[in-house]
């Protein structure tokens, strides 16, 4: 049950026990009645992390740790900012999960209005599904066409020096983004986040940032029109961003971090208050180097979807401190070489492909330990044909081969059995090592001059 049918059917029992207690109606009839509506508070406060008030429905970050209630099984997907994972081969069910998340499908319309406000051909990424769900996504493009322009918001958690190929999801599209709408960007590197949250010293987690900022900019984003910073650096710096941070913390119970996020009483208290540093890139006056002091700048912040409680969050609080909600566009996850059961995981070497590997490591890893749709034998396989749904090798080829006649071509000759399990590894490993190669070498011509250049606060090549 969502926090808001639960909400209706609280309210409706309340006028029940009200109107049995005015009637004086039998005290078994009414204890029963009164029963049922504490048990539907305690279910209320599980799913919400809020006690119930009458005339108070819940706010849109209303969702439990979890985000689902208990009740809809243990099979549910586990998706959060930190764990994702399902029991299917096939991967999450993002369908049930906009649901639960009450977030919006990326519609065959919205697609369309894209293209048609921006001129240009959908990305990959928008035309199959990749990025699959939204959040205000029509009154973004409302805006910029009544020639209202909008900034971009994107962030990583340095948890390594190396990053891995489904890192470069969210920037690949981003850039995208500002290339087509000709828009500033501003990059949160949340080295704060990995000390708190990992067994990582102060100092690995600041370098891990500026070693991931690499290769960010090796993803071809303009200096010009981009800001990259690591909160640990910015923070500090920075008096208007720690305002609107403190703002934000403000407006956010310890009750709703808990039901949002998970956190218990033994979590550090720096847990408890970062939500609302990864909020405040949201909103344009935390930049005043870039905007200045104007805080009516739309955001819009493409993400995978297990960051989405973070913005729930920032949205619910963003109207009651005066600034606009941001917009958001959310991505599927990038799976591990295992199966899509989890997401693509840099601290596990073998499920993941660096942006460090050679080509004869990207080869052995694919061969070795990507999952496979094909069947046990060669004759099987040409008899039965495989599942392109649950193959990894497969999946890997939506994200990154740009030509949909060829994507389709090769889930219709692997689904017949025509295409081998060897052959379809084959095509990924060839589409993989030239991408990872050029990347690399894009990467070795980014010197700490054009690291400082992007990381240093100044106005961006952009009127409003």
């Amino acid at each position: 049950m969502s926090p808001v049918e639960l909400y209706e059917k609280l309210t409706a029992q309340g006028g029940i026990v009200r109107a049995l207690k005015t009637a004086k109606a039998d005290k078994a009839e009414t204890d029963a009645a009164v029963q049922l509506l504490l048990k539907l508070k305690i279910d209320y406060k599980q799913v919400t992390g809020q006690d119930y008030k009458a005339g108070c429905p819940p706010s849109e970050n209303s969702v439990v740790h979890g985000n689902g209630p208990a009740a809809d099984g243990a099979d549910e997907d586990t998706v959060d900012p930190w764990n994702v994972a399902t029991t299917s081969a096939k991967g999450v069910d993002y369908d049930k999960l906009i649901v639960r998340f009450g977030s919006s499908k990326i519609d065959t319309e919205l697609v369309d209005r894209i293209e048609k406000v921006s001129g240009q051909r959908p990305h990959r990424f928008l035309r199959r599904g990749i990025f699959f769900s939204h959040r205000d996504m029509h009154l973004v493009m409302d805006a910029y066409e009544k020639h209202k322009s909008f900034y971009l918001y994107t962030g990583r958690g340095p948890s390594s020096e190396a990053m891995h190929v489904g890192h470069l999801i969210p920037f690949i599209f981003t850039k995208w983004l500002q290339d087509v709408f000709d828009i500033p960007l501003v990059i949160q590197l949340t080295d704060d986040e990995k000390y708190l949250w990992k067994d990582l010293s102060l100092e690995d987690c600041h370098r891990f940032a500026v070693e991931n900022a690499k290769d960010i900019i090796a993803c071809g984003f303009d200096v010009n029109k981009t800001f990259i910073f690591s909160d640990l650096d910015y923070m500090g710096s920075s008096p208007d961003f720690y305002r609107n941070v403190v703002k934000i913390q403000k407006h956010v119970t310890f009750n709703q971090v808990k039901g949002i996020f998970g956190f218990t009483d033994s979590d550090c208290i720096g847990k408890i208050s970062f939500p609302a540093i990864q909020a405040a890139p949201s909103f344009s006056n935390s930049f005043p180097q870039i905007f200045g002091s104007r805080k009516d700048i739309p955001c819009l912040i493409p993400c995978a979807i297990d960051q989405d409680p973070y913005f729930r969050m920032t949205r619910d609080v963003a109207p009651r401190i005066g600034y606009p909600k941001p917009a958001l566009l959310h991505s599927t996850f990038f799976p591990a070489l295992q199966g899509a059961q989890t997401k693509m995981s840099a601290s596990d070497p073998n499920s993941s492909i660096f942006l460090t590997d050679t080509p004869k490591q990207i080869k052995n890893k694919v061969n070795k330990h990507a999952f496979s749709g094909g069947k046990d034998t060669v004759e099987d396989h040409r008899k039965y044909g495989g599942n392109p749904d649950v193959d990894v090798a497969f999946m890997y080829l939506t994200f990154f081969l740009e030509d949909d006649e060829q994507l389709e071509k090769i889930r219709q000759d692997y689904t017949s059995g025509a295409l081998l399990t060897g052959e379809l590894k084959k095509i990924l490993i060839e589409t993989l090592q030239p991408m990872i190669a050029e990347h690399q070498e894009k990467r070795k011509q980014v010197t700490e001059e054009t690291v400082k250049q992007f990381m240093t606060p100044r106005p961006l090549n952009f009127n409003f």
